[in-house]
């Protein structure tokens, strides 16, 4: 754990999903609401600073985040990013995108290139998203 870290804390959003490991959160952006983000829970910089069987498994939950979304709420796209320029400690984020979002075709951090929005999600369908990630990250682990 890092003091100035805010990613070695326990975080503040809702926790879809979570293990020993990593968890998943929900980041409750108002333009993305399904948008998730992958913590590693010890810090660590790089991907590359893991042990191999340690990067898998990220990516593992990465990638069954992304199938639980795409299954759920079918989004046009889906954008995975792994940044950490202002966050060094390893995390992905995983970006619903809509042809009718007000960035599209561009990253979502990047200038706005329309007045669109994303769908508006119920409670029930980000439940159940929560319900699905739950459901493929065990699988995906244990492949």
């Amino acid at each position: 754990m890092t003091a100035s870290c805010a990613l070695c804390e326990p975080s503040p959003l809702l926790t879809l999903w979570q293990d020993d490991f990593c968890r998943v959160v929900l980041l409750n952006d108002v333009d993305y609401p399904a948008y998730c983000r992958v913590e590693l829970k010890e810090h660590v910089k790089e991907m590359t600073d893991l042990a191999p069987i340690d990067r898998a498994r990220m990516m593992k939950v990465v990638f069954a985040v992304e199938s639980a979304m795409r299954e759920i709420i079918q989004p046009d796209k889906i954008n995975l990013a792994s940044l950490g320029n202002k966050t060094p400690h390893v995390h992905w984020h995983i970006v619903p995108r809509f042809d009718g979002d007000k960035h599209f075709p561009n990253s979502h951090w990047g200038e706005a290139t329309q007045s669109g929005k994303q769908p508006e999600f119920s409670l029930s369908v980000l439940a159940a998203l929560k319900t699905k990630i739950a459901e493929l990250i065990p699988c995906a682990l244990s492949s």
